[in-house]
Protein backbone atom coordinates (compact mmCIF):
# COMPACT_ATOMS: atom_id res chain seq x y z
CA UNK A 1 0.00 0.00 0.00
CA UNK A 2 1.14 3.59 -0.89
CA UNK A 3 2.08 5.68 2.49
CA UNK A 4 -0.32 8.61 1.10
CA UNK A 5 -3.39 6.15 0.50
CA UNK A 6 -1.85 4.57 4.55
CA UNK A 7 -2.03 7.76 5.80
CA UNK A 8 -5.06 8.87 4.62
CA UNK A 9 -6.50 4.88 5.65
CA UNK A 10 -5.93 5.63 9.24
CA UNK A 11 -6.92 9.17 9.60
CA UNK A 12 -10.12 8.02 8.22
CA UNK A 13 -10.10 5.25 10.93
CA UNK A 14 -9.03 7.51 14.07
CA UNK A 15 -11.53 9.77 12.90
CA UNK A 16 -14.46 7.41 12.17
CA UNK A 17 -13.95 5.83 16.07
CA UNK A 18 -13.90 9.03 17.53
CA UNK A 19 -16.90 10.19 15.66
CA UNK A 20 -18.90 7.31 16.61
CA UNK A 21 -19.43 8.34 19.92
CA UNK A 22 -20.44 11.90 18.50
CA UNK A 23 -24.14 13.40 17.35
CA UNK A 24 -25.03 13.12 14.30
CA UNK A 25 -24.67 16.34 12.96
CA UNK A 26 -21.10 16.31 15.14
CA UNK A 27 -20.64 13.06 12.28
CA UNK A 28 -21.47 14.52 9.43
CA UNK A 29 -19.33 17.31 9.93
CA UNK A 30 -16.16 15.69 10.68
CA UNK A 31 -16.84 13.68 7.79
CA UNK A 32 -16.92 16.58 5.58
CA UNK A 33 -13.68 17.96 7.38
CA UNK A 34 -12.18 14.82 7.02
CA UNK A 35 -12.62 14.11 3.31
CA UNK A 36 -11.81 17.91 2.39
CA UNK A 37 -8.54 17.14 4.18
CA UNK A 38 -7.64 13.94 2.48
CA UNK A 39 -9.26 14.83 -0.94
CA UNK A 40 -6.09 16.77 -2.44
CA UNK A 41 -4.36 13.15 -1.90
CA UNK A 42 -6.65 10.88 -3.36
CA UNK A 43 -6.35 9.75 -6.55
CA UNK A 44 -9.18 11.14 -8.99
CA UNK A 45 -11.89 8.45 -9.99
CA UNK A 46 -11.09 6.30 -7.56
CA UNK A 47 -13.97 5.14 -5.11
CA UNK A 48 -12.73 7.07 -1.90
CA UNK A 49 -12.46 10.52 -4.21
CA UNK A 50 -16.46 9.31 -5.59
CA UNK A 51 -17.32 9.10 -2.07
CA UNK A 52 -15.82 12.35 -1.25
CA UNK A 53 -17.41 14.59 -3.72
CA UNK A 54 -20.67 12.55 -2.84
CA UNK A 55 -20.73 13.33 0.84
CA UNK A 56 -19.46 17.35 -0.12
CA UNK A 57 -22.19 17.56 -2.01
CA UNK A 58 -25.23 15.89 0.04
CA UNK A 59 -23.74 17.70 3.28
CA UNK A 60 -24.48 21.13 0.90
CA UNK A 61 -27.70 20.05 0.33
CA UNK A 62 -28.66 19.16 3.69
CA UNK A 63 -27.61 22.88 4.86
CA UNK A 64 -29.70 24.19 2.52
CA UNK A 65 -32.69 22.01 3.48
CA UNK A 66 -31.66 22.68 7.21
CA UNK A 67 -31.53 26.66 6.39
CA UNK A 68 -35.08 25.99 4.57
CA UNK A 69 -36.48 24.39 7.63
CA UNK A 70 -35.83 26.49 10.42
CA UNK A 71 -37.07 29.66 7.97
CA UNK A 72 -40.35 27.86 7.88
CA UNK A 73 -40.09 26.80 11.14
CA UNK A 74 -40.17 30.76 12.53
CA UNK A 75 -42.67 31.55 9.78
CA UNK A 76 -45.15 28.79 11.65
CA UNK A 77 -44.49 30.46 14.92
CA UNK A 78 -45.07 34.26 13.09
CA UNK A 79 -48.50 32.90 11.85
CA UNK A 80 -49.53 31.01 15.63
CA UNK A 81 -49.23 34.02 17.13
CA UNK A 82 -51.54 36.04 14.60
CA UNK A 83 -53.93 33.48 14.94
CA UNK A 84 -53.91 33.23 18.79
CA UNK A 85 -54.33 37.11 18.90
CA UNK A 86 -57.08 37.02 15.73
CA UNK A 87 -59.35 34.15 18.37
CA UNK A 88 -59.18 36.79 20.88
CA UNK A 89 -60.19 39.49 18.84
CA UNK A 90 -62.88 37.05 18.03
CA UNK A 91 -63.77 36.47 21.19
CA UNK A 92 -64.42 40.00 22.21
CA UNK A 93 -66.17 40.91 19.23
CA UNK A 94 -68.42 37.83 20.62
CA UNK A 95 -68.51 39.50 23.89
CA UNK A 96 -68.99 43.34 22.38
CA UNK A 97 -72.21 41.76 20.13
CA UNK A 98 -73.75 40.18 23.10
CA UNK A 99 -73.81 43.68 24.94
CA UNK A 100 -75.23 45.50 22.19
CA UNK A 101 -78.02 42.71 22.32
CA UNK A 102 -78.57 42.86 25.89
CA UNK A 103 -78.58 46.68 26.28
CA UNK A 104 -80.94 46.99 23.40
CA UNK A 105 -83.49 44.32 24.76
CA UNK A 106 -83.19 45.47 28.77
CA UNK A 107 -85.67 47.40 30.46
CA UNK A 108 -82.79 49.22 32.83
CA UNK A 109 -80.72 51.90 31.94
CA UNK A 110 -77.49 50.44 32.14
CA UNK A 111 -73.39 51.48 31.69
CA UNK A 112 -71.60 49.01 29.84
CA UNK A 113 -68.30 48.50 31.25
CA UNK A 114 -65.15 46.14 31.42
CA UNK A 115 -64.00 44.17 34.14
CA UNK A 116 -60.25 45.82 34.50
CA UNK A 117 -58.61 43.96 37.43
CA UNK A 118 -58.54 40.81 39.79
CA UNK A 119 -57.25 40.23 43.06
CA UNK A 120 -56.43 36.33 43.70
CA UNK A 121 -57.05 36.64 47.08
CA UNK A 122 -60.15 37.89 46.06
CA UNK A 123 -61.23 36.13 43.01
CA UNK A 124 -64.79 35.32 44.27
CA UNK A 125 -65.34 38.69 46.35
CA UNK A 126 -64.31 41.30 44.03
CA UNK A 127 -63.75 42.61 41.01
CA UNK A 128 -62.69 46.05 39.66
CA UNK A 129 -64.55 48.19 36.52
CA UNK A 130 -63.56 50.94 34.08
CA UNK A 131 -66.50 52.58 34.59
CA UNK A 132 -67.03 54.85 37.72
CA UNK A 133 -68.57 58.47 39.44
CA UNK A 134 -68.25 60.15 36.08
CA UNK A 135 -70.24 58.13 34.30
CA UNK A 136 -72.71 58.06 36.45
CA UNK A 137 -72.01 55.22 39.31
CA UNK A 138 -72.80 55.49 42.47
CA UNK A 139 -73.00 53.03 45.63
CA UNK A 140 -75.24 49.87 45.81
CA UNK A 141 -76.15 49.75 42.19
CA UNK A 142 -76.68 46.36 41.23
CA UNK A 143 -74.50 44.56 38.57
CA UNK A 144 -75.57 42.55 35.71
CA UNK A 145 -74.37 40.22 32.79
CA UNK A 146 -75.76 39.09 29.80
CA UNK A 147 -76.40 36.09 31.91
CA UNK A 148 -77.78 37.30 34.82
CA UNK A 149 -76.69 38.96 38.44
CA UNK A 150 -72.86 39.59 38.89
CA UNK A 151 -73.13 41.63 42.00
CA UNK A 152 -73.26 45.18 43.65
CA UNK A 153 -71.20 48.26 43.05
CA UNK A 154 -69.47 48.61 46.80
CA UNK A 155 -66.77 51.23 46.31
CA UNK A 156 -67.43 54.16 43.39
CA UNK A 157 -64.47 56.62 42.54
CA UNK A 158 -64.04 58.85 39.63
CA UNK A 159 -63.64 56.16 36.52
CA UNK A 160 -63.94 53.12 38.15
CA UNK A 161 -65.52 51.19 40.54
CA UNK A 162 -65.07 48.03 42.66
CA UNK A 163 -68.13 45.49 42.72
CA UNK A 164 -68.69 42.91 45.49
CA UNK A 165 -69.65 39.75 43.53
CA UNK A 166 -72.72 37.65 44.34
CA UNK A 167 -70.48 35.24 45.84
CA UNK A 168 -69.15 36.84 48.60
CA UNK A 169 -71.40 36.20 51.73
CA UNK A 170 -71.76 39.82 52.19
CA UNK A 171 -73.67 40.29 49.05
CA UNK A 172 -77.54 39.54 50.38
CA UNK A 173 -80.30 39.15 47.40
CA UNK A 174 -84.08 38.53 48.35
CA UNK A 175 -84.87 35.86 45.93
CA UNK A 176 -87.98 33.73 44.93
CA UNK A 177 -87.79 30.24 43.37
CA UNK A 178 -89.48 29.85 39.94
CA UNK A 179 -92.54 27.95 40.03
CA UNK A 180 -93.02 27.65 44.02
CA UNK A 181 -93.96 30.20 46.62
CA UNK A 182 -90.89 30.03 48.32
CA UNK A 183 -88.71 32.67 48.61
CA UNK A 184 -85.18 33.53 50.65
CA UNK A 185 -82.22 35.36 51.04
CA UNK A 186 -79.50 34.09 48.69
CA UNK A 187 -75.75 34.73 49.71
CA UNK A 188 -72.14 33.60 49.14
CA UNK A 189 -70.37 30.99 51.44
CA UNK A 190 -67.64 31.94 53.68
CA UNK A 191 -64.32 29.52 52.62
CA UNK A 192 -66.25 28.01 49.38
CA UNK A 193 -63.94 30.14 47.23
CA UNK A 194 -63.33 27.93 44.61
CA UNK A 195 -64.16 26.69 40.86
CA UNK A 196 -67.27 25.74 41.92
CA UNK A 197 -68.36 28.53 43.79
CA UNK A 198 -71.99 28.09 44.77
CA UNK A 199 -74.12 30.25 46.70
CA UNK A 200 -76.50 29.20 49.20
CA UNK A 201 -80.02 30.11 49.62
CA UNK A 202 -81.33 30.85 53.06
CA UNK A 203 -84.97 30.65 55.17
CA UNK A 204 -87.06 28.37 52.83
CA UNK A 205 -89.77 26.77 54.52
CA UNK A 206 -89.27 23.43 56.55
CA UNK A 207 -90.75 21.39 53.48
CA UNK A 208 -89.73 22.91 50.87
CA UNK A 209 -90.22 21.17 47.46
CA UNK A 210 -87.51 22.53 45.28
CA UNK A 211 -85.84 20.18 42.34
CA UNK A 212 -81.99 20.93 40.83
CA UNK A 213 -82.44 22.80 37.75
CA UNK A 214 -85.11 25.08 39.23
CA UNK A 215 -84.29 28.49 38.78
CA UNK A 216 -84.11 31.44 41.17
CA UNK A 217 -85.10 35.28 40.37
CA UNK A 218 -84.76 38.27 42.54
CA UNK A 219 -87.89 39.25 44.26
CA UNK A 220 -87.14 43.25 43.70
CA UNK A 221 -87.55 43.95 47.51
CA UNK A 222 -85.31 45.78 49.74
CA UNK A 223 -84.91 48.51 46.53
CA UNK A 224 -81.47 47.69 45.35
CA UNK A 225 -81.50 44.28 43.09
CA UNK A 226 -84.43 44.99 40.26
CA UNK A 227 -87.00 42.14 40.19
CA UNK A 228 -86.76 39.25 37.87
CA UNK A 229 -82.94 39.14 37.37
CA UNK A 230 -81.77 35.88 37.12
CA UNK A 231 -79.63 34.77 40.16
CA UNK A 232 -79.07 30.96 39.58
CA UNK A 233 -80.15 27.75 39.54
CA UNK A 234 -80.90 24.81 42.37
CA UNK A 235 -78.36 22.19 42.91
CA UNK A 236 -79.55 20.61 46.03
CA UNK A 237 -81.73 21.18 48.77
CA UNK A 238 -81.12 20.63 53.15
CA UNK A 239 -83.84 20.16 54.96
CA UNK A 240 -83.76 21.43 58.64
CA UNK A 241 -85.83 21.07 61.79
CA UNK A 242 -87.25 24.70 61.37
CA UNK A 243 -86.74 25.50 57.86
CA UNK A 244 -84.73 24.24 54.44
CA UNK A 245 -81.44 25.60 52.46
CA UNK A 246 -80.88 25.12 49.10
CA UNK A 247 -77.37 25.24 47.39
CA UNK A 248 -77.83 27.35 44.27
CA UNK A 249 -75.27 27.84 40.92
CA UNK A 250 -75.01 30.87 39.93
CA UNK A 251 -75.95 31.81 36.21
CA UNK A 252 -73.15 33.80 36.00
CA UNK A 253 -69.77 32.29 34.85
CA UNK A 254 -67.96 34.20 37.28
CA UNK A 255 -64.46 33.11 37.11
CA UNK A 256 -64.76 34.06 33.44
CA UNK A 257 -66.71 37.76 33.28
CA UNK A 258 -65.76 40.60 30.37
CA UNK A 259 -68.61 43.08 29.73
CA UNK A 260 -70.92 43.57 32.26
CA UNK A 261 -73.81 46.11 33.20
CA UNK A 262 -74.02 48.85 36.00
CA UNK A 263 -78.22 49.41 36.24
CA UNK A 264 -78.81 53.02 36.56
CA UNK A 265 -82.79 53.42 36.77
CA UNK A 266 -85.15 50.86 35.87
CA UNK A 267 -87.50 52.20 32.89
CA UNK A 268 -90.76 52.04 33.26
Amino acid sequence: MKPLNLIALLLFLAGATWALTRSEPVVREIQVGYFKTVSPFLKSGSALETKSRSLLRETKHSKALEAELSTIRSEIGRLRIIESRFQGMERENAELRHALDFKKATNFEVVPAQIIRRHPTTWWQTVEIDAGEDRGIGIQLSVLSNEGLVGIIDRPFKNRSSVLLITDEKCQVSVRVEGTPEVGIVSGQRGEFDNNSNLRLRFLSKNAALKPGQRVFTTGRGGIFQPNILVGSIVSVEKGPLDSEAIVAPAVNLSDLGTVFVVLSQNH
